[in-house]
């Protein structure tokens, strides 16, 4: 009875749409890996067979003990991220994975299930509000606590996406003006990177005086917003040095390109005007499965991980873009919409969790591969090569496909 309640309730649409992504991914990187010695798209195969076992151990799995365990999963997720700085294996330059022979296996993609349960289960306690600082303080300590192990790996791109509990939390209550500061900084940052700090100072200002006078005569506070173009210029001042003697000279040199700084198309600039080039040349209907002329002459480096969208672009053309695109909004809308139908803050919050996670991988990694962000390494769901990646997002959306099959929200 059990299993034909899970059967029944399970949300289809999902698994569908897991599925077209699961397969086309594999396509994808069939083609671009074809004449690699490596056996990447056998390898792969493999780490997608393997994941319908995993599937079926989450969906066995009562689902409440996901929340019942929410805090030991988060627990031993940093210890798995801790330990390897004793035992991981460096490669190029990333002490990111665990190796066993051949096999290589990264918490990091793990992890990001883990923090979303623990936050879910943080916030399911009905006396949390998140307007105290205390509990300001506490929840972001979950967040930031992953970070600060995977940052010095070092793994930036895995670091970002736990950018975007900040919008879940917001969703639960957290003030906005944590929202606001983290974009006026990114603002801040990259305007100080393209035109001299004290316009960038003067435009700040003004742009105070300006909220300054529009605001209700109730809500004027000089001191506030002093302190807040004190705050402003001091960052505004600080930029350049830490974008010289902080950020790693690949890291610069990506941002310049990417700012238009510098020119370097057979350099730091090569992956991303190759990947340009690739799906330009897709056109409307693409060049054919296998035909791509990139594809095939191994012009885009690591195109089977963070470039694979270059494959598709290049062979299925505009309109095959197009649809995978629809296929990843479709999954999170959907997801958004169980969501939002879940009865428990739990359930609620961790598919939101969800949601917010498979979106911006999406957004950062198309943002990457067509030039309007930097290199950073974050691969794109269910398509990108690696088994760790598989699971991981795996794992994460089934998790919340169990909780909804089961009727979490009416517990």
């Amino acid at each position: 009875m059990k299993n034909q309640s899970i059967k029944k309730n399970l949300d289809w649409s999902c698994v569908i749409i897991y599925g077209a992504l699961v397969i086309l991914g594999w396509l994808n990187i069939y083609s671009s890996s074809l004449s690699s010695p490596d056996n990447t798209y056998q390898k792969q195969l493999i780490f997608i067979i393997l994941t319908i076992p995993l599937i079926f151990i989450i969906l066995a799995i009562d689902g409440k003990m996901y929340e019942k365990y929410a805090s030991i999963i988060f627990m031993i997720s940093l210890l798995s991220l801790a330990g390897l700085f004793v035992a991981g294996k460096t490669i190029a330059g990333q002490r990111c994975w665990y190796a066993i022979g051949s096999f290589t296996l990264q918490p990091s993609e793990f992890a990001k299930a883990a923090t979303s349960l623990a936050i879910a289960k943080y916030l399911s306690d009905s006396q949390i509000n998140l307007k105290e600082i205390n509990r300001q303080i506490q929840v972001l300590a979950i967040v930031f606590l992953p970070v600060l192990l995977i940052l010095p790996q070092p793994d930036p791109g895995s670091a970002l996406i736990y950018s975007i509990f900040f919008i879940v939390l917001y969703r639960e209550g957290l003030p906005a003006w944590y929202v606001w500061t983290g974009f006026i900084t990114i603002v801040l940052f990259v305007l100080t990177l393209v035109i001299e700090p004290q316009y960038v100072i003067l435009g700040a200002l003004a742009t105070l005086i300006l909220i300054y006078f529009k605001s209700r005569l109730g809500d004027r506070n000089i001191i506030v917003s002093s302190l807040l173009f004190v705050a402003m210029s001091g960052f505004v001042l600080s930029v350049n040095y830490v974008f010289n003697n902080v950020f790693k000279q690949h890291h610069r040199d990506r941002f310049n390109i990417l700012l238009g700084k510098t020119v370097d198309l057979k350099g730091v600039g090569y992956n991303t005007n190759q990947s340009e080039i690739a799906i330009g040349s897709g056109g409307w209907f693409g060049k054919g499965f296998l035909e791509g002329t990139q594809t095939k002459g191994g012009f885009v480096p690591e195109q089977h991980t963070d470039y694979i969208f270059t494959t598709v672009g290049e062979e299925w053309g505009f309109l095959g873009s197009l649809t995978v695109i629809a296929l990843f909004v479709g999954l999170f809308l959907r997801v958004i919409y169980l969501a939002e139908r879940q009865k428990t803050k739990f359930s609620r919050v961790y598919g939101y969790c969800v949601a917010g996670i498979l979106f911006i991988h999406f957004f950062v990694n198309l943002a990457m591969v067509i030039g309007i962000f930097p290199t950073i390494g974050v691969p794109l769901p269910f398509f990108s090569y690696g088994g760790s990646g598989l699971w991981g997002f795996t794992i994460l959306l089934f998790i919340f496909l169990k909780m909804d099959a089961n009727k979490v929200n009416e517990w």
